[in-house]
């Protein structure tokens, strides 16, 4: 009981603690350089799908109608997904204004990676830029996007979604954003924000239309099939309030039910001489599936030398340490910032596994 406690000990801090620690490292000693260069400003087509957006589909399309970029050197193209609300009239409005904005629209809704497919087929630019109607861009995040695509060697880069709020999943996300940080310096990301990132046109392969990630699928194949990097334009940033836990929890289903979903479509992910991310992929993405397995193995591993009449004090102090733990996550927020942590730290744990038994039941919509 005591060496399967320590080996699922190993795992979770591994997983959340020793590799951060280590990407850090090997971002100071060996960081990849990008030879981007200023002044490249080609054709861009900005691809969106919104669905039922009626309340931020104007403000977003004007939020990029302002992005500091030459006006001919832009389209904006807006995908209405099945929508019920006067999304589509909104949009036909801002066309009709605006030569730069076209509209696409599907009378049932197809699902995000259907509508990026589409929007690629008529685009013009030799960039594509991805985005999401819910946050608003920077004025400058285009061109410090563009600016890394004007080294060859780089497929995809993602911009910074920043999150307001001091909410439990804000905070995970500040130290999710640290990590990319690190893996962008040594050119090892294994994904992009889907709230904001571009590749060229050239680079954009048809997505299937039931993959539950478009911002892991898009980078993670062309890396599979280039070998090009994936990199963060950390100046390049997208503002959104942060979740709650509980809008949280549904979000981060989807999340884990793709990843499940990915290495299922492309096992090629977890071979090491045929992924060139394989090591950020394994540390980053699949270990944090095997972390609910392991806490729930450290708990009951650790019960049974607590109770057993020779497991010591030492295993009974860090059996009530983990029930502390897990008292405080059931309190939440009522137990202060600390509380709030442990909370989203459970939620987070808890969603690998239900997005496991949706990946396995095929019950995960790909609709939002």
């Amino acid at each position: 009981m005591a060496l399967l406690a320590l080996a699922a000990a190993l795992v979770v801090v591994y997983t959340y603690v020793g590799y951060p620690l280590l990407v850090a490292l090997w971002a100071r000693l060996g960081p990849f350089p990008t030879a981007a260069r200023e002044g490249f400003e080609p054709a861009v087509s900005v691809c969106m799908s919104v669905y039922n957006g009626e309340a931020e589909v104007a403000r977003k399309v004007r939020n990029l109608q302002a992005l500091d970029y030459p006006a001919d050197h832009i389209e904006i193209l807006v995908f209405s997904d099945g929508s019920t609300d006067a999304t589509r009239s909104i949009l036909e409005h801002l066309a009709a204004a605006d030569p730069r904005v076209h509209v696409i629209s599907s009378a049932e809704r197809v699902g995000k990676p259907t509508a990026l497919n589409r929007l690629a087929r008529v685009a013009t630019g030799e960039v594509l830029l991805l985005c999401d109607v819910r946050q608003t861009v920077d004025r400058g995040a285009l061109r410090e996007l563009v600016r890394s695509l004007s080294d060859p060697n780089v497929g995809c880069v993602s911009g910074s979604l920043v999150l307001a709020g001091a909410t439990g999943a804000g905070v995970y996300w500040r130290y999710e954003q640290l990590i990319r940080g690190y893996e962008a310096r040594v050119g090892r990301m294994v994904g992009v924000s889907g709230s904001l990132y571009a590749l060229r046109r050239t680079d954009m392969a048809e997505i299937p239309g039931d993959i539950l990630l478009d911002d892991m699928f898009v980078p993670l194949r062309l890396a599979l099939a280039t070998g090009k990097r994936i990199v963060l334009a950390e100046a390049a940033r997208a503002h959104d309030a942060a979740c709650d836990d509980g809008r949280e929890f549904g979000r981060k289903v989807r999340t884990l039910a793709g990843n499940y979903q990915l290495v299922a479509r492309m096992p090629r992910l977890l071979v090491p001489h045929r992924n060139p991310v394989w090591f950020p992929m394994m540390s980053h993405k699949v270990l944090r599936l095997a972390c609910p397995w392991a806490l729930a193995l450290l708990f009951v591993a650790s019960a049974g030398r607590a109770f057993d009449g020779d497991g010591g004090d030492f295993w009974r102090v860090f059996f009530c340490a983990q029930c502390v733990f897990y008292g405080l996550a059931g309190m939440g927020s009522a137990a202060g910032r600390v509380g709030a942590l442990a909370r989203t730290f459970v939620v987070l744990n808890a969603a690998a596994v239900v997005g496991l038994f949706r990946f396995l039941r095929g019950s995960q919509s790909v609709t939002w």
